[in-house]
């Protein structure tokens, strides 16, 4: 395939992920602001509703500002009931994870459980105005459903920081900054491979900002990256306008859409274009010109970029349409928030068609080849053809004897069962002996970074009948006894000449042999 259909081919499937989450796995923040527990006509709409076949539908939600159990619970409830309209499905997947009612108000994960898996909660930093943070700032850890290597687990960091413009706001923002960003330096010492996404209502004005610059700049270890790679001053600025979220319900001096307070940032190994990855080129900045753009699936949803400094619009919005545009505007009910997402693709799993590979004895000369099969098993039942990354790979071989093509593959997932790479493996038949070795398959699959396939084969001399890889007078008594019993049961191995029969010519040829030695 040229490189021309190949991107063709990428953005198409960015723009389909980004229509819709019942593939690849979808992450959500929302600052509903001072969320009691109420709304549910209308986050049932933002969350499911459909437009011209564009829904957010979630995943994951990393939810700010809410105000009690009572309210993660029915925010919970409301997704459950959501999920069950939208796809009538009589599951109801939500799950929070733990919540704990701190100073001011809270942060929560909610999550679907076929998806994902709560692992553990711990402080980045305490709330409460102690060294500067108004909240607490929680770390949620959490795993693929069907997975189990550190590659398939990801930390996420909710996070309302300090608002304000002042030089006092800013430090203080810089504390929690400074907290999560030294919390994800120890995180990604210990564990290099995992996944760390901070998501919610930043604060920032602009990305010179000293708290911002805590988050995104080197070193890479415990770095976050702007997937849209947007920098620059986004406060009051028609230039930022596709990915503004402050304020959808309200307009003029006081309000309207003119911030990017609300942002995913998401860990380097995400935008590494191996495993577990954004869907989406994270060295392209997002487009201003479009809404529509195919090179990311980050979204703020339901802003077509017609509102800047405006409400959001609402009769026309081409992004979500007037239904779901109503529905965030009621959400918001003044100085609110818009919700961001992004798409990603879970990891390969790599399987082979067999365990280890045994050949058939073979004679020296033969041909002898055996068919090594390495197929991307991820569950396309749950995560669709589009939501898995392709399996990368490498063959080495060890033992003497034995042949495959070496190098680095791709195997793409396929919605087939039989899909795979098939790899000849050959046993060199020119001398005889018993070989062994090991093809070792080195991959990005998180759950078998590396596995062994062992593979054994017998070659031996036409002449040696007793299977000791020595022609000798055993061999001789071993063709007698066949031969003598002409072309009745137990004669096959005296038939040498490939010739229909026991005859004269195997006669020959096995003293011919026999006389040559091998």
């Amino acid at each position: 395939m040229s490189f021309n259909c190949r991107m063709a081919l990428a953005a198409s499937v960015v723009a389909l992920c980004a229509g819709s989450s019942f593939a690849q796995l979808r992450v959500a923040t929302w600052n509903i602001s001072n969320y009691a527990g109420g709304l549910e006509s209308d986050l049932k709409t933002a969350f499911y509703a459909d437009f011209q076949g564009r829904s957010m539908s979630p995943d994951v939600l990393m939810g700010l500002e809410m105000l009690s159990q009572t309210a993660v619970d029915n925010l919970t409830r409301f997704l459950n009931d959501g999920y069950q309209t939208a796809t009538g499905s009589p599951n109801r997947p939500w799950v929070a994870a733990p919540f704990d009612n701190g100073p001011d108000t809270d942060d929560c994960v909610i999550y679907r459980s076929d998806k994902m898996a709560f692992v553990s909660k711990s402080l980045v930093v305490g709330g409460g105005n102690i060294n500067g943070a108004p909240r607490n700032v929680n770390r949620y850890d959490m795993r693929l459903a069907g997975y189990s290597g550190d590659a398939a687990q990801i930390a996420l960091v909710p996070v309302h920081m300090k608002s304000g413009s002042s030089g006092t706001d800013q430090a203080r923002r810089q504390v929690e900054a400074l907290a999560i960003r030294n919390n994800f330096n120890a995180f990604n010492t210990a564990f290099p491979a995992r996944a760390f996404i901070v998501g919610g209502d930043y604060n920032i004005q602009s990305s010179s900002q000293t708290a911002y610059g805590t988050l995104v700049n080197g070193p890479t270890l415990g770095q976050v990256v702007d997937p849209i790679k947007t920098p620059g001053s986004w406060n009051n600025n028609i230039a930022f306008r596709f990915v503004h979220t402050q304020d959808p319900a309200t307009s003029g001096a006081n309000g309207g859409m003119d911030d990017r307070h609300d942002q995913l940032l998401i860990s380097s190994n995400l935008v590494d274009g191996s495993g577990f990855d954004y869907v989406g080129n994270a060295n392209i900045a997002y487009s201003t010109t479009t809404w529509n753009d195919s090179n990311h699936s980050y979204r703020a949803w339901g802003n077509d970029g017609t509102s800047y400094n405006l409400s959001i619009t609402i009769a026309g919005n081409t992004m979500v349409g007037p239904a779901i545009a109503q529905a965030l505007f009621n959400c918001a009910s003044g100085l609110g928030h818009l919700p961001v997402f992004l798409d990603l693709r879970v990891p390969a799993k790599a399987s082979t068609n067999v365990a280890a590979i045994t050949f058939p004895d073979a004679i020296v000369g033969d041909s002898a080849q055996q068919t090594l099969t390495v197929t991307n098993s991820a569950d396309v039942a749950l995560w669709t053809v589009n939501g898995v990354s392709s399996l990368k790979y490498s063959l080495a071989l060890s033992g003497a004897g034995f042949s495959t093509p070496a190098g680095n593959f791709v195997e793409p997932i396929d919605a087939l069962p039989a899909d795979g790479i098939n790899h000849v493996v050959t046993l060199s038949t020119a001398t005889p002996g018993a070989y062994s070795g090991t093809i070792t398959l080195s991959t990005d699959d998180p759950d078998r970074p590396s596995i062994a396939v062992p593979v054994s084969g017998n070659v031996y001399c036409p002449t040696d009948l007793t299977r000791d890889f020595e022609v000798d007078f055993g061999d001789f008594l071993a063709f007698f006894n066949c031969y003598d019993v002409a072309e009745g049961p137990g004669s096959e191995c005296a038939d040498l000449d490939g010739n229909p029969g026991v005859d004269f010519g195997d006669f020959l040829t096995f003293f011919n042999g026999y006389d040559a030695g091998c």
